[in-house]
């Protein structure tokens, strides 16, 4: 079946490899897809994007389409999360200045406490968006008083040399990218905070993937197969190369690879699992717990109720079309939607309709557990 043209809105880091190998490697052309990537420099523009109705679908920060459930992000339309698209690639750095006063770092409970310690009582912390992973770690990791700042991934570096901020976390490239800058030192990955963080989600208008099933199921199992693909062993390296392409990420193709391919240094070491996931794990399916998880943690920080929030979250991480498109592509779907949040230490077998599926690890650095408090 020939389904078209889709565009798909992307902003230019590491992680949204899925949706541009989807491309490049013939899983859309396969599905009759003729995908075009649509590309935008901030996430404000990606949420206009959608908004003008430009693009049919986006590479999104999955706290994103939860601030909208909950209505924290009016300018966004309301938006559902088809999949989970990555997990990890979040980097932590610190100025010049922080890490030369911090001690040897063991732990990152004991990191936390040091890191307070020598920032002092205003601690200034960059991340991408308001409403994202990297924010809602470095609130879970350091607590209440921090000042969070929003800075393009591209300017992280800069912010960081201009003394604008302390402390960053952002998507790959840009942390190795300050690093190799020599203007920031990369203390920990976002998996040290939580092992297995949702970072981006491939995310369509509400209603879109009901309205166009047979378009949604394409654009799903295209995505679904470069994920597949970027963790099969072997590929990341290509990967970098096309990622590295001036219509891309345009930068050199040895700063993709390092994290790609587990290369990149920290000082603390990460929980166990590669930096970056695609679709081990059950890395791409949508739980709905993990919805109503990010969207209780916007909830805490915004203080406002989070049971309601929790729900509106859930209910926007669709595992129904994950389900109905996905047995397809030959995808093994666990027999629950929900799970309890952060128990997972290793990596867990469970049921699932192939019998196949084994969860990675899902454990927060300080034992924090999330039973969502939905149906």
């Amino acid at each position: 079946m020939s389904i078209g043209t889709l565009r798909v809105a992307w902003v230019p880091l590491t992680d949204a490899a899925p949706v541009i190998i989807a491309r490049e490697m013939g899983f859309a052309a396969a599905e009759g897809i003729a995908l075009e990537l649509v590309q935008a420099r901030s996430w404000a523009l990606l949420r206009d994007f959608l908004a003008a109705g430009a693009v049919e679908a986006a590479h999104m920060l999955a706290p994103m389409a939860a601030a909208r459930a909950m209505g924290l992000l009016p300018s966004l339309p309301p938006v559902e999360a088809l999949m989970v698209l990555s997990h990890g690639g979040q980097v932590i750095g610190a100025s010049a200045a922080l890490a030369r006063d911090l001690p040897r770092l063991t732990d990152a409970a004991q990191a936390a406490g040091a890191i307070r310690s020598a920032a002092g009582p205003r601690l200034r912390i960059g991340v991408p968006f308001t409403f994202s992973t990297h924010a809602l770690l470095m609130a879970r990791w350091l607590g209440p008083g921090i000042e969070i700042r929003t800075v393009p991934p591209p300017q992280m570096a800069a912010a960081l040399a201009g003394k604008e901020i302390d402390l960053f976390c952002v998507g790959e490239p840009w942390g190795t990218v300050a690093a190799e800058a020599g203007v920031g030192t990369i203390l920990a990955s976002g998996r040290s905070i939580w092992a297995a963080p949702p970072e981006k989600v491939l995310a369509a208008r509400a209603g879109w993937a009901e309205a166009r099933p047979e378009a949604a199921g394409a654009l799903m199992r295209a995505v679904w197969r470069a994920g597949r693909w970027l963790d099969g062993r072997g590929n990341r390296g290509i990967a970098a190369e096309i990622l590295s392409r001036p219509e891309y990420l345009g930068l050199p193709a040895e700063t993709l690879e390092a994290s790609l391919t587990d290369r990149t240094a920290f000082v603390l070491a990460p929980s166990p699992g590669p930096f970056f996931t695609f679709h081990d794990g059950a890395a791409s399916f949508p739980w709905r717990s993990t919805g109503a998880l990010i969207a209780a943690q916007l909830a805490r920080r915004f203080d406002l109720p989070q049971e309601p929030a929790g729900r509106a979250g859930a209910a926007i991480f669709r595992t129904d079309l994950y389900r109905k498109h996905m047995r397809a592509a030959g995808a093994d779907l666990p027999g629950a939607s929900m799970k309890v949040e952060g128990t997972l230490a290793h990596p867990t077998a469970v049921a699932s309709e192939r019998g196949t599926m084994i969860l990675a690890p899902d454990r927060f650095f300080d034992g924090w557990i999330f039973d969502p408090p939905v149906d």
